[in-house]
């Protein structure tokens, strides 16, 4: 059979199981976008910006678990892309990138549109390839989606020059698709010495990472936490893995956890880290975080053991073999002096959650949205205060519902990754929280959502600022603040009605509860206005630098 090489790369996509693509045409990728035209196979989702075509596809990705593709041209597409690709290495997110490149003959001339795709993707993926004809395209795209989806999952980059997607190759058969690796042998003996640590252990914590989620181990965690009967903390990423409101659940650890959260682990003794890579956020000052404690670190990426914080027993594994292997080494214990102590530290240290009677409040329009949704539902962030509170706050019940940048923290994530996650759950309802600064770097895509009918809420938490920098600027700054104010207020419902999507102001409402629940009702694509007051802060917080245990907490 013969075939081009654009006809070979959709093909392919078709054989993985790709059934939706996002993405952005230009003169460079043409011979692909005709393929996908004569193909049908596949549907195509015209995204309005390169970075927010990336986020849908992380969107998909996150929601389901399993690699999402889009599109760019060269140049300027390509370099659009590349924030969304960054934030998916260090989320570990399987996304493909597929970018058309100059033709061959004209690579180094500095042609119309020409940059070095490759050279400038290699830092910021898993793994990136260049095809040098069509031929190769049937190795390296089953090779793409191996890669991205065997052992720590990441982004791959695939940028493939014109006169390449419009050349024939000659070949017999389709080649196997792409399916990841098998996981790493697990050494018995780590798993005795894990084991053996546990079980000696009299206050244990498990600390849970988005590696749980990746792995799909929340079960096997879940299972383990119960038979511990061991206090539970979780990372942004992680956030899911186990129910927040779970009786042993402390919620989210590090720079904005609860007071107890954070004093807990200084007392802890032993440190059960699964699937998490000890980021700064989660630690705050590393040597001062869990001082007292033996750590137990289970992870995919062996580069993760002793990077930040040195294990005493560290296992390179699949968390689901790796727990399926230690769980029955485990004795269950009462714990009952340990827990208690943790109760009193819940008493004594308390997390304020201010205002939540008002759902004109950063904290009560998180709570009143909560309690009004129904059925199968997704949250979305964008980056900054609202983020955090909602980390800190929304009642999380299982994994892959939390959609979040947390390695790269990218304003402009959470719309677009929003309506991925629509596209893959269209029966259900996504809402993304976002701030007014955050929802101008990809509010372009308010147009996406209304021509895909995306069942995506945005609830907008507009305090007319950068609300973290202001924050920020107010408490280590001398209350200098400097460029964290907006000097013009945007109307951003009436922006959403020229996108002709539904749009709501709380603030102009009598009855902004009874206004709130109507929005959320509704089918389809809705913009949520909300005034915050841009006094208003998110604590606990540590200080850049500092321990945990150094939080300012109200």
């Amino acid at each position: 059979m013969k075939h081009t090489g654009a006809e070979i790369i959709v093909k392919l996509l078709e054989r993985q199981g790709i059934q939706q693509i996002a993405g952005i045409p230009g003169g460079a990728n043409l011979p692909i976008y005709d393929a996908l035209a004569r193909s049908g196979a596949i549907r195509h989702v015209l995204a309005r910006h390169e970075q927010g075509a990336g986020f849908i596809a992380q969107g998909q990705a996150r929601t389901t678990g399993k690699p999402a593709v889009f599109f760019a041209t060269s140049g300027p597409g390509a370099t659009n892309a590349i924030s969304a690709m960054a934030d998916a290495k260090l989320d570990s997110i399987p996304v493909i990138c597929i970018t058309g490149q100059v033709p061959r003959g004209l690579i180094g001339t500095d042609a119309f549109q020409e940059i070095d795709t490759y050279g400038l993707s290699v830092p910021i993926t898993k793994h990136s390839y260049f095809a040098q004809s069509a031929e190769e395209l049937l190795e390296i795209v089953p090779e793409a989606f191996r890669v991205a989806q065997s052992g720590r999952p990441g982004p791959i980059w695939i940028d493939v020059p014109k006169d390449v997607q419009m050349e024939l190759a000659a070949f017999e058969a389709w080649p196997e698709i792409g399916r990841p690796d098998p996981a790493p042998a697990i050494e018995a003996s780590a798993i005795e010495a894990a084991a053996a640590m546990i079980n000696a252990a009299c206050r244990p914590i498990v600390y849970i990472g988005g590696g749980a989620i990746h792995s799909g181990a929340s079960g096997a965690v879940r299972s383990l936490v119960e038979k511990l009967n061991a206090p539970t903390v979780m990372t942004l990423m992680g956030l899911g893995a186990l129910p927040v409101r779970h009786a042993l659940s402390l919620g989210m650890l590090g720079m904005h956890a609860a007071p107890f959260t954070n004093r807990a682990l200084e007392e802890c003794d032993t440190l059960i880290a699964l699937g998490a890579r000890f980021d700064d956020r989660a630690t705050g000052k590393v040597a001062r975080f869990c001082p007292q404690a033996k750590i137990v670190h289970i992870d995919i990426d062996a580069g993760e053991l002793n990077k930040i914080k040195n294990a005493h027993v560290g296992i390179v594994a699949d968390l689901s073999d790796a727990l399926d292997r230690l769980s029955p080494r485990i004795a269950p214990r009462p714990r009952d002096s340990w827990n208690t102590r943790v109760g009193a530290l819940k008493r004594d240290y308390p997390h304020y959650l201010t205002d939540l009677e008002n759902p004109l409040s950063a904290y009560g329009i998180i709570d009143y949205t909560a309690r009004m949704l129904e059925g199968e539902t997704y949250i979305s962030t964008d980056v900054g205060q609202h983020q955090m509170r909602v980390a800190q706050s929304f009642p999380f019940e299982r994994p892959r519902q939390w959609l979040t940048s947390g390695g790269l923290g990218t304003m402009g994530f959470g719309l677009p990754a929003a309506i991925g996650a629509a596209l893959e759950r269209p029966d259900a309802t996504v809402v993304c929280f976002s701030g007014d600064g955050s929802l101008l770097m990809n509010i372009q895509e308010l147009i996406t959502a209304v021509e895909e009918n995306a069942n995506v809420k945005i609830v907008l938490c507009n305090n007319n600022s950068l609300g973290m920098v202001h924050q920020q600027q107010d408490l280590f700054y001398g209350k200098r603040i400097f460029a964290s104010n907006y000097s013009r207020a945007v109307d951003f419902k009436t922006i959403a009605e020229g996108f002709q999507m539904a749009a709501f102001d709380l603030g102009e409402s009598t009855d902004p509860v009874l206004l709130l629940a109507e929005a959320l009702r509704m089918q389809g694509p809705a913009l949520i206005n909300v005034p915050i007051d841009v006094a208003h802060k998110v604590f606990p917080m540590v200080p850049p630098g500092g321990a945990n245990c150094e939080m300012i907490e109200r």
